[in-house]
């Protein structure tokens, strides 16, 4: 081993505690980016597999009803590869142990001949027989949410009439990864489940001999998507079709792509901030570490070697440091990688769903992890490349002495002596109190980092579930109702108040800007459904003119006073110019809403309803379930608390997982930078504080002046921290947002003083442990001179 090496080991031994502390600080960077980006292609990997395998559809259409004839005219369309109908129908269902009503959607599967696309995957059992009106073929997801097996049985209102559905088959559905139901903004496997049954059971139950209401079809490898679309909504629009989409529409599907997109920030943005806080890390040790070897540097240089193998050495320091943390990172990101395939396993049904190691992941996250250090550490090596053996052999000269602010206010004589001396070197050494300062504020900054998703996901059920929508009830109508349907549904069991609304499917176009979603008309009472502004003040809705959400009005760039292309995918499907009126705060979907009186004008059509917000007394819920699930015009309920618990089970919970992880490393970083900064403070003091020792301060007169500068600089830290930190989340904000969900900039006190806290005991137990080395200073070996 050459002398270079040795002195890089005694060197590390020398500084274990800082490189343990960056190597942890890094670890957390690598096991954030294998963690995230492993699971990202293994997504990817896992989605794109299951899709080609189970011939996922690529287009999508719905109509009222359409003859069986017209299945040859859509196999004509150019650039269709294949094309299937189908009978789609959604239903209220009964489940045993559940008190609310459920929603299940009834697909058919075809009797003669195989099925073409999405095809069915069976976990268990067999497919329903043809003509068998009560068998089968049950979601997954559904059937373990309920505890169903194979053999149960459900009870299901088809047109009217209830009907027990026997369980014959267990099974899964490219279409269906994520189930939502009808109207929902979060998955719920407990309350809603896809039903595959015999097409000419279906058929005869609703009245559909000879006909179908869904299609869906692939393409031909380089066929226009748009062009399809455009002819299957021409073919369809005398039989009642609502417009055909691409698969970045479906609901499942764009689910996943916004969880993919999520996962890329995290892979992007989380790394980027632990490694940046590594490199500033590693670039203020390395440059105080070389400040206190000067005279070493020195004698190196006189004994022959050049200044490129004393740059090399310091960053073989760097590097070496850097890959004990990689090393930790690889693995520790592997584990993480596997909890989360298991956590994804319980969201997203796959037939498989395995996670395998990939060494090119973590390859990359070395590779980038060693170019941000050794961009970090580059001007702390170019200095001691660059210091002449002369000025290097002589002690850093002493700062010039002038007096201190205090000194100057003539205020000084209130303070002690040590505190006095404190604030001399603070204002004397600016650039080093403020880098030592900021990297204290980078820990306070990932603190708040750490715990600003639960701050967010808090903030947005409050918001989404009792702030803006505060009803109970959501139901939905079979087809659009007369204002008679209010007046029933007050009379039902339990219910205190009601809200109807007019929703309708539409295409939006400003330019060439498009987007699919729904009008909804709200009437003049909206106390259980309201608009919110940025203040959470109510909303007013015009007479006339559409309100969009925030969101929406970014996708189409539009604001109050321009005009959009509101083309109605229902009824007469008429096509209309209509004004934008407002924006308003919503962080799920979409949306766009207008008066409900207005909206009627505007379709030309009478005063109807296709759905209802009920206000309910808690102590007669039951009743009104148990009444609703035997009402033949209900299409589905959804629950208000049910909604919450979805919320809270999938998005909420996913997301306060990984950032429970975030926590764990933020406070990692907050010891580490902590602890270097007491380090390195007394390595660089340490003949002062000796001197100051032998002409008679005492053991905690000495500690005083060390710590109470590292209590200041952590104390000036902290709003520097919050800055910063709220920097951090903004840009977390950004990466992480979608059309389906946005997650709103909130930081709580609570999360400030979290921070504040941990910043202040990390300061603490590295104050004890550099009280210790105070302690244990040499007092002769330090006061040796060095010039």
């Amino acid at each position: 081993m050459t002398a270079l090496n040795r002195k890089l080991f005694r060197d590390l031994l020398h500084m274990k505690g800082q490189a343990v502390a960056i190597s942890l600080v890094i670890a957390s960077g690598v096991a954030v980016f294998v963690m995230a980006v492993s699971t990202l292609q293994f997504l990817k990997a896992t989605q794109s597999t299951y899709n080609e395998r189970a011939r996922f559809a690529h287009v999508f259409a719905n109509c009222t009803r359409a003859p069986g004839t017209l299945l040859e005219r859509l196999r004509e369309v150019p650039g269709i590869s294949s094309v299937e109908t189908r009978i789609s129908k959604d239903v209220t269902l009964d489940v045993e142990d559940l008190d609310e009503p459920a929603i299940g959607r009834l697909i058919s599967v075809p009797d003669r001949g195989p099925q073409l696309l999405n095809l069915l995957y069976l976990r268990s059992g067999r497919m329903a027989q043809a003509g068998k009106g009560d068998e089968a073929v049950v979601s997954e997801a559904f059937c373990d949410s309920n505890k169903l097996e194979v053999g149960d049985t459900v009870t299901a209102v088809l047109n009217g009439t209830q009907e027990h559905i026997r369980i014959v088959g267990i099974g899964l559905s490219p279409e269906y990864i994520f189930g939502m139901r009808p109207g929902a903004i979060v998955p719920d496997d407990r309350r809603f489940g896809v039903f595959w049954m015999s097409e000419s059971a279906l058929a005869a139950a609703f009245d559909l001999e000879g006909a179908f209401n869904s299609v869906t079809a692939t393409l031909l490898h380089g066929g226009s998507e748009a062009i399809v679309i455009e002819q299957i909504d021409h073919l369809l629009k005398p039989y009642g079709g609502v417009g055909a989409y691409g698969r970045a529409d479906q609901t499942s599907y764009r689910f996943l792509s916004d969880e993919i997109k999520q996962l890329r920030a995290m892979a992007l943005v989380a790394p980027s901030i632990f490694l940046s806080v590594a490199a500033f890390l590693l670039h203020v040790v390395l440059s105080r570490q070389i400040s206190l070897q000067r005279e070493q540097i020195a004698a190196l240089k006189a004994f022959g070697y050049n200044k490129w193998e004393v740059g090399f050495h310091y960053l073989k320091l760097a590097i070496l440091v850097s890959s004990i943390g990689c090393l930790i990172g690889t693995g520790l990101g592997t584990w993480l990688a596997t909890g989360m395939s298991t956590i994804y396993a319980q969201f997203y049904r796959f037939p498989t769903f395995h996670y395998s190691f990939d060494w090119e992941v973590a390859l990359w996250g070395c590779g980038v992890t060693m170019l941000a250090v050794v961009l970090g550490t580059l001007q702390s090596v170019h200095k001691a490349v660059t210091l002449p053996p002369a000025e290097a052999m002589r002690p850093e000269p002493p700062p010039v002495f002038r007096r201190t602010i205090l000194e100057r206010l003539g205020v000084d004589r209130f303070f002690p002596q040590s505190a006095r001396m404190i604030f001399r070197e603070l204002e004397r050494k600016p650039i080093k109190s403020l880098l030592s300062s900021l990297g204290i504020a980078c820990s306070v900054s990932v603190m708040i980092l750490g715990n600003f998703g639960v701050d967010a996901i808090s903030y947005l059920i409050e918001f989404q579930f009792f702030i803006a929508q505060r009803h109970d009830v959501n139901v939905i109508f079979i087809e659009a109702t007369n204002t008679s349907v209010e007046f029933d549904l007050a009379h039902l069991p339990g219910v205190m108040n009601v809200e109807s609304y007019r929703g309708v499917p539409v295409k939006l176009r400003s330019g060439h800007l498009v987007r699919r979603t729904s009008i909804m008309g709200l009437g003049p009472q909206r106390d259980l459904y309201r608009l919110l502004d940025a203040s959470e003040t109510p909303a007013r809705v015009p007479p006339d003119g559409l309100i969009l959400s925030d969101m929406l009005g970014r996708v189409l760039q539009v604001e109050p006073g321009d005009y959009l292309t509101v083309e109605v995918l229902d009824g007469e499907r008429g096509v209309y110019e209509v004004p934008v009126t407002g924006l308003v705060k919503e962080f799920a979907g979409t949306n766009a809403y207008m008066d409900k009186m207005a909206l009627h004008r505007l379709l030309e059509e009478p005063v109807v309803s296709n759905g209802a917000f009920l206000m309910v007394d808690p102590a007669r819920e039951q009743a009104l379930y148990d009444t609703l699930k035997e009402t033949p015009r209900v299409a589905g309920v959804s629950v208000r608390s049910a909604a919450v618990e979805g919320f809270q089970k999938t998005i909420a919970e996913n997301q306060l997982k990984m950032q429970s992880f975030n926590i764990i490393f933020a406070c990692v970083i907050a010891f580490g930078m902590v602890y270097n900064t007491a380090r390195i403070s007394l390595a660089e003091r340490s003949r002062e504080l000796a001197t100051l020792r032998v002409i008679g301060f005492t053991r905690g007169e000495v500690s005083m002046i060390l710590l109470g500068e590292l209590a200041l600089l952590a104390v000036i830290a902290i709003p520097m921290g919050y800055a910063i930190g709220y920097t951090f989340c903004m840009l977390m904000v950004m990466g992480f947002n979608s059309e389906m969900y946005r997650i709103p900039l909130i930081i709580s006190p609570a999360n400030m003083a979290f921070a504040a806290m941990i910043t202040l005991i990390a300061s603490l137990i590295s104050g004890l442990v550099v009280r210790r080395k105070i302690d244990e200073l040499d007092l002769v070996g330090v006061l040796k001179a060095r010039d």
